[in-house]
């Protein structure tokens, strides 16, 4: 008697498992489900078999070739596209004819007697013998009723439980007559028990179901994959372990090496040429394949792990699932349920939370916290939040599914009642999500106030008010037309504190979400005249006289964002003659990149100068930062111009404090200084230069890359204001943009950013410190090191990305290069 092996599928249900490789090659302890099938069918004498292969044939054909190494003579049949379970066998007629052939799935397990079945469909001469077998839940199987002889009555196709009428399943096994060939059409797809098996019946062919004793489970799902891994090691189903028996239990396979030390607690197996140290604990039904190393303290329970596979120190995984030549590093802890895909890493400190699916070829973060899964993109975030606030691709990483969950445990840090304000910019992507954030804060009785699509300022203006606990803007990443940030505020219209973050998160990834009872979902409104409330507020705390005494003429490029929604009518209540361009909402181009920035600044250069304006300004596509031309259509780079704003507000001050970061020319000391204010210096982040604006004898506060805060105003970014208070300011100067800049000393600062490993980053600061030595040390934020030669070098991790950021500064510009040049040096060796 032949066989026919169907091992066409997918295996869908098994990703990422299968994602590069088909079920049938899945491993259960150590050993692909295909080839226990094919030394079942050897034990009971059938050598000659055809297997069927459509999805990844190729990888199938390699693996097994001839047959030859299990004594069995193997002929490959592939679909070119699938033709179902009857289809896919009538594709290998050829090989089947002139005699009975037994047909078996290439990815169920099992130890049936097919002798006996054999015996049984010869004894009631059946044209088909079904293989049955009975099982707890019936929903995902064909049931099959059988008479006293074990004749077929009646059969249903993976019922519902209102149509369950047996427990008696249909395993996929067949024994057949090369006739009932002939009732399956060539080239279509035909399944045997949807199409052939109902005509056969009807026409009262002899059909019977052998009902087995044996062990047989269809490996589909996650669990059923573990499950029988469980059930080999436990003896429940008879198949051939590769390896000793060392003690009751637990297999060792060939060239294997386990440390004395190490606690075994079977039944478990360890695959040849695997290496268990000392200290490390494996506990019942874990499964490690072919030269899998597993580090001191590492615990493993009820986890199967592929082939080559590194486990670091101290790692905790559970009921979980690590495909080939991954790397899990030191401290990872991975709950039950999660599978990671082949050729995967998995960083040190890293969390995959329960039923976690990371897809191949992704590096999880060291420290990241995962509980999403981790399918199109290359990297599992360390946080939710980075500089900009949640961040990532349009549909991709930020989904509408993603907003309403981040939405939901914003809502959760509420009182039940809260009012939160929601804006967007004119981009669609915004648009869209914003309508699943607002979907999930009314349903967790939050009031939403929509203000639709306003500046970036005019939302944080709103946020800040009275009664209004938080908001939630949207906008397109400055840069990347593919991505989206979602921007959270607290109740001052700042960016939500690391501390706020960190209780988001903790929601977030708990999925702890409040609801709200039916009669307690809120309320959305649109407030009316929210722009007018803010420029009316604007006008009334930044002071603009001699604007209109000094007949400023000026050149606005609104960037076709949210700006031309205000500008225009604002500045025609001031009393400034205006020239604006890219006056309007573009959807097309909602953010900026830097090609299309140098081209507009370079128009506006143009405009100034041929119009003969006082000075341009161009904002960002959400108005909170803004660009400088000056008089003569010269850019005014993002460092300058902070001195320049600095110089004319605090010469109309004369005291007082300003917060810059610490990344800032020292410059800006000098101007200070001359007009009798003084720097507070601050870590970069926006939070802490938010959190120093507070004060009441700041003055004034920027952050070196074109956003200003006004105290007198708002304390957080707004370039919309930043603006106003640079008409108020010129105007009474009388002075040009060019001749306050002639007028303060140059800076020689330089960045350079070094790549760096997240998982070094530690060790690279602590060589910076030590390479300081007796210099003067600050560590306001990173490392700066003062010079002898009165400069100074800034070292500073990112807190997104696998970099370090370097400053340097000096008296001159070799001084400062010189200093930039020695401590990249120390970084790069540092990184080892």
């Amino acid at each position: 008697m032949k066989a026919v092996v169907m091992a066409g599928g997918e295996g869908t249900r098994l990703r990422p498992m299968t994602a590069n490789q088909p079920k049938p090659l899945l491993p259960v302890v150590n050993k692909p489900i295909m080839e226990h099938v094919l030394r079942l069918l050897k034990r009971h004498g059938i050598d000659d078999t055809v297997v069927t292969v459509q999805f990844l044939a190729t990888l199938i054909r390699n693996y097994f070739g001839d047959g030859e190494e299990l004594g069995m003579n193997l002929k490959y049949v592939a679909e070119e596209v699938p033709l179902g379970t009857a289809g896919s066998v009538k594709n290998a007629q050829e090989h089947l004819r002139g005699e009975p052939f037994i047909v078996i799935s290439g990815d169920a397990l099992t130890d049936i007697d097919l002798s006996d079945m054999v015996r049984f469909h010869r004894e009631n001469g059946a044209m088909v013998t079904i293989g049955l077998k009975r099982v707890a839940n019936p929903l995902e199987f064909g049931i099959i009723i059988v008479d006293d002889q074990g004749r077929i009555q009646r059969f249903l196709e993976k019922p519902t439980w209102g149509q369950v009428f047996s427990d008696t399943v249909n395993t996929g096994i067949y024994i057949m007559e090369p006739e009932v060939l002939d009732h399956v059409a060539e080239g279509e797809v035909v399944d045997w028990s949807g199409d052939v098996f109902p005509k056969l019946l009807k026409d009262g062919a002899p059909l019977f179901g052998y009902i087995a004793d044996g062990y047989w489970e269809d490996v589909g799902t996650h669990e059923s994959y573990l499950r029988s891994q469980a059930d080999v090691l436990s003896g429940k189903v008879d198949v051939d372990i590769d390896g000793f028996e060392v003690s009751p239990g637990v297999w060792v396979a060939e060239g294997a090496e386990v440390d004395p030390e190490a606690v075994l607690k079977g039944p478990l197996y360890i695959g040849d040429y695997a290496k268990v140290e000392a200290g490390a604990e494996l506990r019942e039904f874990t499964v490690l394949g072919s030269n899998v190393v597993v580090r001191s303290e590492a615990f493993l329970h009820r986890t199967v792990v592929h082939d080559n596979v590194f486990i670091g120190a101290s790692t905790n995984m559970r009921g979980c699932v690590i495909g080939k030549n991954t790397d899990v590093m030191s401290g990872a802890r991975i709950e039950e349920g999660a599978v990671v895909g082949e050729e995967c890493v998995i960083e040190s400190e890293a969390y995959l939370s329960n039923d976690i699916k990371v897809y191949p070829f992704k590096t999880i973060e060291a420290g990241a916290v995962v509980n999403a899964n981790v399918i199109w993109e290359s990297r599992g975030q360390r946080s939710l939040f980075g500089p900009r606030g949640v961040s990532g691709l349009i549909n991709v990483e930020i989904t509408p599914e993603l907003a309403v969950r981040l939405a939901s445990a914003y809502a959760t840090t509420l009182k039940k009642g809260s009012v939160v304000i929601t804006s967007r910019d004119v981009s669609r992507a915004a648009r869209t999500l914003k309508r699943a954030v607002i979907s999930a804060l009314t349903a967790a009785a939050i009031d939403v106030r929509d203000l639709e699509v306003v500046p970036l300022p005019v939302a944080r203006f709103h946020t800040s008010q009275s009664g209004v606990a938080g908001g939630i803007s949207l906008r397109t990443t400055p840069g990347d037309p593919q991505s989206v940030d979602i921007v959270f505020l607290d109740d001052r219209g700042a960016d939500l504190s690391p501390a706020a973050q960190r209780k988001l998160e903790r929601v977030f990834s708990r999925a702890e979400y409040r609801r709200a009872f039916p009669g307690e979902i809120a309320e959305l409104s649109f407030p009316s005249r929210g722009v007018e409330s803010y420029a009316h507020e604007l006008l009334r705390n930044i002071d603009t006289t001699g604007v209109a005494e000094a007949e400023l003429k000026v050149v606005v490029d609104c960037a076709g964002g949210s700006a031309s929604l205000i500008l225009p009518s604002l500045l025609g209540r001031i009393g400034v003659d205006v020239l604006t361009v890219n006056n309007r909402l573009d959807e097309s181009s909602p953010t900026d990149t830097l090609a299309r920035q140098m081209r507009d600044l370079q128009r506006l250069g143009d405009l100034v100068k041929s119009s003969g304006a006082d000075f341009g300004v161009r904002f960002d596509p959400v108005a909170e930062r803004l660009a400088l031309v000056d008089e003569n259509g010269e850019l005014v780079d993002n460092d300058r111009a902070l001195l320049v704003v600095l110089d004319l507000v605090a010469a109309e001050r004369k005291g007082g404090r300003v917060a810059l970061p610490v990344t800032t020319t020292r410059v800006a000391e000098q101007v200070a200084s001359y007009h009798g204010a003084h720097v507070q210096w601050t870590p970069t982040s926006t939070d802490e230069l938010t959190k120093a604006a507070k004060a009441e004898d700041i003055i004034f506060a920027a952050d070196g890359r074109g956003g200003y805060l006004l105290p007198e105003f708002s304390r957080t970014t707004d370039g919309i204001a930043a603006f106003v208070r640079l008409l108020g300011l010129v105007a009474r100067t009388r002075m040009s943009l060019s001749q306050i800049d002639r007028r303060i000393p140059q800076a020689h600062l330089l960045r350079r950013s070094v790549p760096t490993p997240w998982a070094v980053k530690g060790s690279v600061m602590r060589a910076v410190v030590e390479a300081a030595g007796d210099r003067e040390v600050d560590t306001t934020d990173g490392v700066r090191v003062l010079d002898p030669s009165g400069g100074w070098a800034l070292i500073l991790p990112d807190t997104a990305e696998a970099v370090t950021h370097l400053w340097a500064e000096g008296p001159d510009s070799d001084t400062a290069q010189r200093l930039l040049d020695e401590w990249a040096a120390v970084v790069e060796h540092a990184e080892g």
